[in-house]
């Protein structure tokens, strides 16, 4: 396929800056009614998207079946699309607080280091990016903190914005990894930051931008669709008797960068370390031989699964690295249902998306998204393709 076959009109304030909130309504001491809003994530809407009929749900049902207009159905409704031993596999990658701002040298120019990975534990040795990269070159010393005592040198230029530093740090390993990352914030992706009033991110932010099952740190964005999990959701999802299986994908930037060549098959991925262990794949494979369904979450744990799936169609245990890309056409190998978010334009995320559900239907369906106003981003509204 080609890029501009992705291209769809997206008014900027659909694009969500702030998790999903709603407004609750108490009684104060003295009989007044007053109101505040709360973050809930599993309250934003929810489509979904029947991959055989070809038909898209957006609203409630009366007792006769008929769509209620304008009652749209919530992410608490994805319950509804599934039965006891049905199987949900998350991504429990665990975001860190990767956006550092610092200074330079001499010139206390400022700057800002987004970092990467962490490529030797004992040499303090960092992948990062940079910006402004082009007063940033190889000698030169970044300072983070007011006292002087976190301290990098560049040692190397990976790409045009990435650096290798070397972190000249004392102390033991785990204590220097509390003194850095209690110097970052929350890396949301550049299209928020740059659209808010206050171009940092909070506290609030950081722990709004990580899952409530989040557990293996690496990822320097969350898997977003995992977003709209809360601890009561999944409870009601444990009493129904769905089966939980966690997968590792440690979300990297790649998703992000814009693609530039019109031919598909010429975009290379950035690659993402991802492991599936045995207990992932004992419940996904017990339920697939039973005939029950399987639901991956978030287009990270379509890639993780499509990666590690074997010919015979179960999973299998995988300790690597995946730089798969998937658009359409794609015979998928696994999951039989998926949910998403609502992404952007020419967005590799879209594309996995119209592969799973079909181009035609996802593109028709996020023309409703548009019309109806539906949010799109890490903290948009969330897409179901089930498989009916």
């Amino acid at each position: 396929m080609k890029l501009s076959q992705f291209k769809f009109k997206l008014p900027e304030e659909q694009i969500a800056l702030y998790p999903h909130s709603a407004v609750r309504e108490f009684t104060n001491s003295e009989g007044k009614t007053e109101t505040f809003r709360v973050t809930r994530s599993d309250e934003c809407r929810l489509m979904v998207i029947h991959r055989k009929s070809q038909t898209i749900d957006m609203f409630r049902k009366d007792a006769d079946g008929k769509p209620i207009e304008g009652e749209y159905l919530d992410f608490r409704n994805v319950l509804d699309y599934f039965d006891e031993h049905d199987t949900f596999i998350f991504n429990d990658t665990k975001v860190f607080p990767a956006r550092l701002y610092g200074t330079k040298e001499k010139t206390d120019a400022k700057i800002e280091v987004f970092l990467l990975r962490e490529l030797n534990e004992e040499m303090r040795l960092w992948d990062v990016l940079v910006e402004p990269a082009r007063k940033i070159r190889i000698g030169n010393k970044l300072f983070f903190d007011d006292s002087g005592t976190m301290v990098a040198e560049v040692i190397d230029n990976t790409t045009s914005r990435g650096r290798t530093l070397r972190f000249l740090y004392d102390c033991p390993h785990d204590e220097f990894k509390r003194e850095l990352y209690a110097l970052g914030e929350a890396p949301l992706p550049r299209y928020i930051i740059d659209r808010r009033e206050n171009h940092h991110g909070t506290e609030d932010d950081f722990r709004d931008f990580q899952c409530v099952f989040a557990k293996n740190e690496g990822a320097v964005t969350v898997p977003a669709t995992g977003l709209h999990f809360t601890r009561e959701l999944m409870k009601r999802m444990e009493i129904k008797g769905i089966n939980f299986a966690y997968i590792t994908l440690h979300c990297g930037l790649g998703n992000f960068h814009d693609i530039e060549v019109e031919d598909l098959t010429k975009h290379k991925m950035d690659s993402e370390q991802m492991f599936v262990g045995a207990e992932a794949c004992r419940i996904v494979n017990k339920t697939k031989t039973e005939g029950r369904h399987v639901c991956a979450v978030g287009t990270s744990v379509v890639k993780a699964t499509e990666t590690a799936v074997g010919t015979d169609g179960l999973l299998k245990e995988y300790d690597g690295w995946t730089n798969k890309f998937i658009f359409p056409p794609y015979d998928f190998g696994l999951a039989d249902s998926m949910i998403a978010n609502f992404y952007h334009p020419y967005s590799t995320l879209l594309m996995q998306t119209a592969a799973f559900g079909g181009y035609d239907i996802v593109m028709e369906a996020y023309r409703l998204a548009v019309k109806h106003g539906y949010m799109f981003g890490c903290y948009g509204d969330a897409l179901l393709i089930v498989n009916d």
